[in-house]
């Protein structure tokens, strides 16, 4: 199976760019969500993103955090996710990263928790509350379980952090557009621009750019800053939740093509 790390040199040796689709595993429902992850990746996902709900989910806007409550309304437990993505990574060739908190992975044990999930396929993981003083804790035992686990870089962290952040995150580097939560914004800050710069010259790891990227263009214009990746969440997430859930496949395979074909060189 493709790591995050392979998908990425495998667009690198193409010049192409990734495009990361982030869903709220659960909502409306689990079996929904199995669908969309097959939707998304036969309609240009090179890499997927699953939020696991968490009842207290600091990073999130309120979009993907009404998705993150519903689903937990429904009784969404982590053990039901892990059990959908079992049948589900099989049947997709996107490797699968869970973004999670790092109460949960604590709560099971970080061995256990690696060990579970690498053993059903997922190959990478997103821990937004995880500071970088303490990741050794999880960076260490990820990597013999194959796990890459990928770290966030804010606009406002000093130069120091963001060299130290780059050194330590594993399959590449999250760069989060904007201060403050997840959501879509109108426009992406062209301080994003001076952050991909600077990782470029610190790291060669690859470098894809989530929080407010909602439309096409955006996907486009952080490609064009010389992002490797472009992370969309709340858009896909809000899609897939209007009108039934077929309606909601069709909205988000969609809207994935069409950011694909934004990010795909002429």
């Amino acid at each position: 199976m493709t790591s995050v790390s392979q998908r990425f040199q495998q667009l690198r040796d193409r010049a192409q760019c990734a495009l990361i689709p982030f869903l709220t595993a659960g909502d409306p429902d689990l079996a929904t969500t199995a669908e969309a992850l097959r939707v998304l990746d036969r309609s240009g996902a090179d890499i997927i993103e699953l939020g696991v709900p968490y009842s207290d989910p600091l990073a999130d806007g309120p979009v993907i955090q009404a998705a993150a409550t519903r689903a937990l309304e429904r009784g969404v437990k982590l053990d039901d996710v892990l059990a959908m993505l079992k049948e589900v990574i099989p049947t997709i060739k996107a490797p699968i990263v869970l973004f999670t908190y790092y109460n949960p992975i604590l709560n099971r044990g970080i061995n256990s928790f690696l060990q579970e999930i690498a053993s059903i396929g997922v190959k990478g993981l997103v821990v937004p509350d995880l500071p970088l003083e303490e990741s050794d804790g999880l960076l260490k035992p990820a990597l013999t379980y194959g796990i890459e686990v990928i770290l966030l870089v804010a606009p406002t962290s000093p130069a120091p952090r963001i060299a130290a952040i780059a050194r330590q995150s594993q399959g590449f580097i999250y760069v989060v557009s904007t201060t403050g939560v997840t959501g879509m914004r109108t426009q992406i800050s062209a301080k994003t621009k001076d952050l991909i710069q600077e990782l470029r010259i610190v790291s060669d790891k690859p470098v894809a750019v989530g929080f407010g990227i909602s439309q096409p263009e955006h996907a486009r214009q952080v490609m064009e800053w010389g992002a490797d990746g472009a992370i969309v969440g709340s858009a896909f997430v809000k899609r897939l939740s209007e009108g039934s859930p077929k309606e909601g496949l069709k909205s988000i395979e969609a809207f994935c093509r069409t950011l694909k074909a934004a990010i795909t060189s002429d």
